[in-house]
């Protein structure tokens, strides 16, 4: 779990900057930011995505894991838990300020859902919380990396998008601390082409971020998350059936 701590406490300073540098920015200066976080996020999830054997496994996990997601409808539970937090924490000093409450909200909700997904889906999280929840050095050596990663994530985030990004740290917590706990009781099971089918999958859902951050589109990119589950139990099928799962 130290990981996961170090990480939490990376991503409440970097917002922590972020915010204190953001108010003093122009809204274009603002603007750029994000453009530049967006072809970031797709360089890296093209990256990621190059990772697989064989794209027939990612093609299904997304397919699967969006039905999946849109039948739990992720992505509204998500906002609405964003929304939830603002409530929580929202304070409005005069009667007029139902408006600016509304914006608030709204940039609250996109700083949390952006910052959340950019911080939990990848290798990194995955591999490095488990590995760190069993014990072995190389998953905090894993963690730390992603830590000082999402240190410059945060601050450029916070900038731009508020103190949204700072709350997400709830989300590296509960997901990270969870697959730590997991490492914990179930050992070490993941196989290298589990993991690298999951990464492929992380990398496909980050270039649907990217269509976000780069205003492009607006995908639901929450409801893909069940295909990062179902990636590897594919690849875990497979194995144990005996299916030459990368043919060429």
């Amino acid at each position: 779990m130290w990981g996961t701590i170090l990480n939490a406490i990376t991503v409440l300073f970097g917002s922590a900057l972020g915010l204190m540098l953001g108010g003093r920015l122009p809204a274009r200066i603002q603007e750029s930011v994000i453009t530049g976080l967006g072809f970031v996020t797709a360089y890296v999830g093209l990256s990621n995505a190059g990772e697989t054997g064989n794209v027939i496994i990612p093609l299904i996990a997304l397919v699967t894991g969006a039905i999946v997601g849109e039948l739990l409808s992720l992505d509204r539970r998500l906002e609405n838990f964003a929304g939830w937090v603002h409530a929580r924490f929202e304070r409005n000093g005069s009667p007029d300020a139902a408006d600016r409450a509304s914006t608030g909200r709204a940039r609250f909700i996109q700083g949390f859902v952006t910052a959340s997904l950019v911080f939990c889906v990848g290798p990194l999280t995955f591999v490095g919380s488990i590995q760190d929840g069993m014990g072995l050095p190389i998953g905090f050596e894993q963690l730390a990396i992603k830590s000082i990663l999402d240190l410059f994530a945060s601050l450029a985030f916070a900038s731009s998008l508020g103190i949204g990004v700072m709350f997400s740290v709830l989300t590296v917590l509960g997901v990270q601390g969870g697959l730590a706990l997991l490492g914990s009781l179930a050992g070490d099971f993941m196989s290298d082409a589990m993991v690298n089918e999951m990464t492929a999958v992380g990398g496909l859902i980050l270039i649907g971020l990217s269509l976000m951050l780069l205003d492009l589109k607006k995908p639901r990119v929450a409801n893909y998350l069940p295909a990062l589950i179902i990636a590897p139990l594919l690849v875990a099928v497979g194995e144990a059936l005996g299916i030459d799962l990368y043919p060429f």
